[in-house]
C-alpha cells in the first residue's frame, strides 16, 4: 500500500486472491478508523497513520 500498489498488484505480489487482500486493507482501515471519504485517498492516510504510530 505505502509504494502505491492497487489491491490486485499487491495480491499478484503476495500470490494471494485479491479478496484476501481487500480483506487486509479493510482491517486497516478499521484499526486506524479511517472512514471513506470523496476528498480523501484512504490507503495513503493509512500509510500516514501507520507512520505516525511507529514514530
Amino acid at each position: 500500500m505505502a509504494e502505491g500498489r492497487s489491491n490486485r498488484a499487491i495480491a499478484e505480489r503476495l500470490s494471494v486472491i485479491e479478496r484476501a487482500v481487500e480483506k487486509h486493507v479493510a482491517a486497516v482501515f478499521t484499526k486506524f478508523d479511517l472512514h471513506a471519504s470523496p476528498a480523501d485517498n484512504l490507503q495513503v492516510l493509512a500509510v500516514l497513520a501507520y507512520l505516525a504510530e511507529i514514530s
